[in-house]
């Protein structure tokens, strides 16, 4: 049968058409995951050898660095508080006695000693004539002070003066102004020592100035290893020795000290998030040369303010705290390290070998061999059988290649001789392997390697161990937050007795309760001020309203109390006897956010303070009033603590927990208003929260495990839906087509393999009908439609 001169000119165009998209270059396909694989598996064997093969922070643990940084930490904060308190209380006083009658210069400075005894020296002076009206304690260096320049911006601003022994003092400066009299001076002084933190036994610390000198210092015996320098003064040591070592000592943390405003200059953006309990201000570490197996380490942290963007009177002084600890050093794991490490990216890389050769040969290979067997009988080239895959998908297009060449040479569908018998009289073992379980042999290859390493090798357990340095720090830190909460509630106290103090005893109820309004808005820490009577009654009031009176208001001599016992919420009260007002108290109830406030300190985990009954009173995380601690552990360490508060000792431990080993210290309340509260403030930690060797090569090697399935994952999900997908769905195509499918045209999806075995499949499957149509044969459509007629 002849073909339509318009048929030919289609042929033709369908051919060129064909020899175009066979020309152009595959885009995605099979090769791109296969190879991103390939790259993503030898990244992740180097950095196993890197990361596994390298211990955290060396032979000088990383956890005991960042512990040694927030000691620094602690200690700035102290200093820091100390400082701003000494010249807030000062302020506040001066404030409170301008509000109300004139008073002699020497009762100024007795209601003063009275309330404070911070202040090492005190003193009143006209401002205009200079002269001395009254004096307490140690003399005031008076030149330090220009008269002439009160008046300015700065000109009451706080100061440090260097004394000519070489101490330094903070003198801090508040105008008394009554009306009808002249100005005066209330000036006091105030040591500048190194702040109130527990050192335990070997440590030392100094405060820093700008410059970087040492203006005070502490713990040098200890991290002399004397125990204390009062050892070496009485002459009880071996001075040859001890005295070489102390001086040793000092060498050390002057040199320390002289680096610390460039480190603060270095790193200016070091500071913690606002809001999360990290520090606002610069701090870090550093290390000085190894002796006797051990490293001197330093912290070092500036003085910063308790909120982000903002400044207080100590911060302007440009000082620093540096504290240094000798701590050993461990080089045992270094060799054991490289040692994991490298074994494991073998074992990877070996590994990951087969899984992409099994990839090529099984996957890749075959369809490659398909593209160019598809071409070569688009194009004509019918001589050569086809070469046939040997498993999944691939095998069955091959096999279906192999039938249409046979037909192209003259035979029919299902026919004798078509290839209707080859197709199915070769064994099927090949044909039920499907590609999708050739990729999951690879993935299972590469989880071999991948699911060990997350759950079973490198594991820490029972060989973990925890720095002697880091149990010591876990106590220290825990005794000096403990300080910082008491000192606090000591300062409330002492708040309390200089507003009673000046009340007065002939204070009108109105201006009671203005003087309470003005110490509220001051002391936002306040959440109630309110003055009862000695039969329950209250005389004035600021802030929310006071809880009922009765019972519950007897403090029974104590002067902080807890109220709301078995409430939703604690309430810290506070009361102070008023002087000629026949029993009546003033009463402060604290914010319980004040006093969870204190505890948010990074690197002590979690923390609580209890009372005497070992319920919780405030906590760093969310808590519920009142309740028990989580663990018998605590419980028992809570009480053994306890135990020791006439000697004022803080516990630390290391106890294992449901198979973890966890650190926790307790230290009580000692001294103070707040003593007879019997108050505990408790700390605790997993050890694997830290950067301990043993746990930072867990993590590692888990890490790795789980980029080791994110690879394989991302890569064979890729060929999944790429390739075996539209393979599968090419192998139904071509079957159909081998079948006798002339009808149902194919259409390529993608403009890689599959998608140019496809355009292939169609251009055979027109060369077909155009068969059909040259050997007179009826197409499908023709059949059926004389069936029809018939």
């Amino acid at each position: 049968m002849a073909i339509s001169s318009a048929q030919r000119r289609q042929k033709i165009r369908r051919r060129k058409v064909g020899r175009v998209y066979d020309d152009m270059s595959l885009l995605g396909g099979i090769r791109p995951p296969i190879a991103l694989l390939s790259a993503l598996l030898l990244a992740l064997a180097g950095l196993t050898a890197l990361g596994l093969g390298t211990p955290g922070g060396g032979a000088l643990p990383k956890a005991v660095r960042i512990s040694q940084q927030h000691f620094a930490e602690d200690g700035a904060m102290a200093l820091r508080t100390s400082l701003d308190e000494s010249i807030t209380d000062l302020d506040r006083t001066a404030s409170l006695l301008n509000a109300g009658e004139p008073v002699a210069a020497e009762t100024v400075l007795d209601k003063l000693g009275s309330v404070y005894q911070k202040w090492t020296g005190s003193a009143v002076i006209e401002i205009k004539s200079g002269k001395l009206l009254a004096a307490h304690g140690e003399n005031i260096p008076f030149l330090a002070i220009d008269r002439r320049k009160l008046s300015g911006d700065d000109g009451l601003a706080p100061r440090l003066v260097r004394l000519p022994d070489g101490e330094e003092r903070l003198l801090t400066l508040a105008l008394l102004s009554w009306s009808g009299h002249p100005q005066q001076l209330l000036i006091t002084s105030h040591p500048l020592k190194v702040p109130e933190v527990s050192l335990g036994t070997s440590r030392a610390i100094a405060v820093v100035g700008a410059g970087g000198a040492i203006l005070s210092s502490d713990g040098l015996g200890g991290l002399a290893g004397l125990g204390g320098l009062e050892d070496v003064a009485s002459g009880s040591a071996d001075d040859g020795t001890k005295r070489t070592e102390t001086k040793r000592a000092e060498e050390q943390l002057r040199t320390f000290a002289k680096l610390v405003p460039g480190k603060a200059e270095e790193n200016p953006g070091t500071g913690g998030d606002p809001g999360s309990g990290g520090f606002l201000g610069v701090s870090g570490t550093m290390t000085g040369a190894r002796i006797s197996g051990e490293r001197p380490l330093a912290g070092y942290a500036t003085l910063a303010a308790p909120e982000a963007g903002t400044n207080t009177e100590a911060t302007g002084f440009g000082l620093s705290v540096v504290t240094v600890v000798n701590a050993p050093e461990n080089t045992g794991r270094t060799t054991d390290d490289w040692l994991f490490g490298l074994l494991s990216a073998a074992a990877l890389l070996l590994i990951g070998a087969l899984a992409v050769a099994l990839l090529i040969g099984t996957v890749q290979r075959p369809l490659i061999v398909l593209l160019l067997e598809s071409r070569r009988l688009a194009g004509g080239d019918l001589t050569r059988p086809t070469a046939v895959p040997r498993l999944g998908e691939a095998r069955r297009v091959g096999e279906a290649l192999e039938r249409l060449r046979r037909q192209l040479l003259g035979g029919l569908a299902g026919a004798p001789g078509s290839g209707g018998e080859s197709a199915t009289g070769r064994g099927r073992r090949g044909r039920r392997v499907r590609t999708g379980a050739l990729l999951a042999g690879s993935g299972i290859l590469l989880l071999l390697w991948s699911v060990p390493m997350m759950l079973l090798l490198n594991r820490a357990g029972s060989t973990a161990v925890v720095p002697r340095q880091l149990v010591n720090d876990q106590r220290d830190r825990t005794a000096t937050l403990t300080d910082r909460v008491r000192r606090a509630l000591d300062e409330r106290d002492a708040d309390l007795l200089s507003v009673a103090t000046l009340v007065g005893d002939r204070t009108t109820p109105e201006d009671m309760s203005a003087v309470l309004e003005r110490v509220r808005t001051a002391q936002p820490r306040y959440r109630s001020l309110y003055v009862l009577s000695a039969d329950g009654k209250v005389l004035a009031k600021a802030g929310d309203a006071p809880p009922p009176t009765g019972s519950e208001h007897e403090p029974g001599g104590a002067r902080i109390t807890v109220l709301g016992t078995g409430s939703k919420e604690p309430r810290i009260t506070g009361y102070a006897q008023l002087p000629g007002r026949n029993g009546a108290s003033l009463v402060g109830e604290f914010r319980i956010d004040f006093l969870n406030s204190l505890l948010n300190r990074p690197g002590l985990g979690e923390i609580r303070i209890v009372d005497a009954e070992r319920r919780v009173l405030g906590s760093n995380n969310g808590y519920l009033a009142f309740e028990k601690l989580p663990s018998d552990r605590l419980d028992s360490l809570v009480e053994a603590a306890q135990k020791e508060t006439g000697s004022a000792r803080s516990s630390g431990v290391l106890f294992r927990d449901g198979g973890g080993i966890q650190l926790a210290a307790a230290a009580p309340f000692s001294g103070g208003a707040a003593q007879p509260l019997g108050w505990t403030v408790l700390s605790w930690q997993p050890a694997s929260a830290l950067a301990i060797p043993e746990y930072s090569a867990q993590n590692r090697t888990v890490l790795a495990g789980l980029l080791g399935v994110t690879a394989t994952a991302l890569c064979l999900g890729w060929l999944q839906i790429v390739v075996v997908r539209p393979l599968r769905a090419l192998a139904e195509q071509a079957e159909a087509l081998a079948n006798g499918d002339r009808r149902t045209v194919l259409f390529p999806r993608h403009h890689d393999e599959v998608g140019a075995v496809t355009r292939s499949l169609e251009l055979l499957r027109q060369q077909l009908q155009e068969r059909r149509a040259w050997d007179g044969i009826p197409s499908e459509s023709e059949s059926s439609t004389l069936a029809g007629r018939s």
